[in-house]
């Protein structure tokens, strides 16, 4: 079993930067590959990033390459998304979820935490 809970969300400016958290309580955390999701108003959630348990890889969406990075630390259990250069149009609630694959699609993800809104005002 694995506990996630995110933090960090809130308002910001377009152009502005906000750093999300992910705190994670259970066992195995440093096995567990870790995705950033978000769902905006009226929209299905989509992937934003991942990093892989095994090598430490990091994956991205496309919308999001190059303005956001995704980074653990297995000693604190946290895995952060800093948000740099936002957009209007990545406000949306963000989650973060767990699994043994560092896979894009939900359904490869077994444990989620309760999410965190993220507003970016134009």
């Amino acid at each position: 079993q694995l506990q996630l809970v995110e933090s960090g969300g809130g308002l910001v400016q377009e152009g502005g930067s906000l750093r999300l958290s992910c705190a994670a309580s259970g066992r195995s955390f440093a096995r567990y590959s870790i995705a950033w999701f978000r769902q905006a108003p009226g929209k299905e959630r989509e992937f934003v990033a991942a990093h892989s348990w095994s090598g430490g890889r990091t994956y991205y969406a496309d919308a999001v390459k190059g303005r956001f990075t995704i980074a653990r630390d297995n000693a604190q259990t946290t895995v952060y998304l800093q948000m740099n250069s936002m957009r209007p149009e990545d406000t949306a609630v963000y989650y973060c979820a767990a699994s043994h694959g560092p896979g894009r699609e939900l359904n490869e993800y077994q444990y989620w935490g309760q999410g965190t809104q993220v507003t970016v005002s134009s």
